[in-house]
């Protein structure tokens, strides 16, 4: 093991919280690891400790220390999956890619996934340093947008910080949703349950959030609503609409016990609205025949 010296050469790289560019740079090297030397002064830059929040400029030369690294698996996956995420892109130019993104995709791995859909996609088009702008759940499908250049990443992620990007979703529920409750705003909370799991209930000390519902069609025992989104809260859709008794079909976090079952969790990302500079990204993405069907078996 050697001291290694890096050199930021690279447009994207200039502007980059150094703390965030090792983690990208040092594969294999865990995030505490990275914190852990950027504290002891080990990594210098142009000879100076520097703190996790600089920022870096172009011609930086960055001392970082020996390191023992362990090597990621390689990203493995089928000739099925590759294609099936090859036919999910909706909208694809030389800055991004948005895609329908398959019910049942992680977006990115974890303790428990190997490989989500961005280490999947980094290695089918031979892009490591693509990135999401954002997240969706593992069992939502729908638009989900990547960026392929840190510049386009920083301006999508601001806009979703200051709520400029328009969200709306399509989603079944169960019962009849009242054609009165046309919005919902109720403060959410996130919390940990006892082992470790995620999740949101409505509560007074939580994050105001608001949701906008429209009623698609209507049958007797489900509901498919459209819903815009006015804030982005963890869980959103799925626990305003349980608060109205009328939890999202095939939730299995937020669902009543005696909820009727369903092959997936009916909520599907629509359409994705960002500003980009001058311009705007305008996409939508078609509900997905798993939950097509679904609507048909409630409504028919």
């Amino acid at each position: 093991m050697t001291v290694r010296y890096l050199l930021v050469e690279q447009g994207d790289d200039v502007g980059q919280r150094i703390d965030n560019f090792l983690i990208r740079a040092l594969k294999g090297v865990p995030k505490q690891k990275v914190y852990s030397i950027l504290r002891r002064g080990e990594v210098r830059v142009n000879g100076k400790r520097i703190k996790p929040t600089y920022r870096l400029a172009l011609n930086d030369r960055l001392r970082i220390p020996p390191l023992e690294t362990r090597e990621h698996a390689a990203v493995r996956f089928s000739e099925q999956t590759a294609v099936q995420l090859e036919d999910a892109i909706v909208y694809e130019d030389s800055d991004l890619l948005v895609l329908n993104k398959p019910f049942g995709f992680a977006v990115h791995g974890g303790s428990s996934i190997t490989a989500g859909v961005v280490e999947m996609m980094r290695t089918m088009r031979n892009l490591p340093r693509l990135e999401l702008a954002h997240r969706l759940d593992r069992d939502t499908s729908g638009c989900l947008l990547i960026c392929k250049k840190r510049s386009v990443l920083k301006e999508a992620q601001a806009a979703f910080r200051e709520r400029r990007v328009k969200k709306k979703y399509e989603l079944i529920v169960q019962g009849c949703w009242d054609v009165k409750c046309k919005t919902v705003q109720l403060r959410l909370h996130r919390y940990k349950t006892d082992w470790g799991e995620r999740r949101v209930r409505v509560d007074d000390a939580g994050k105001v959030a608001r949701t906008d519902f429209e009623i698609r069609e209507r049958a007797a025992r489900a509901t498919l609503l459209e819903a815009s989104l006015h804030t982005g809260r963890t869980h959103q859709i799925r626990v305003h609409t349980q608060s109205q008794k009328h939890p999202i079909l095939g939730d299995d976090k937020y669902a009543f016990p005696s909820s009727p079952a369903a092959a997936r969790l009916c909520l599907h990302a629509k359409r994705l609205v960002v500003p980009l500079g001058d311009d705007k990204l305008d996409v939508e993405a078609p509900m997905e025949l798993s939950m097509q069907a679904i609507w048909r078996e409630y409504a028919g």
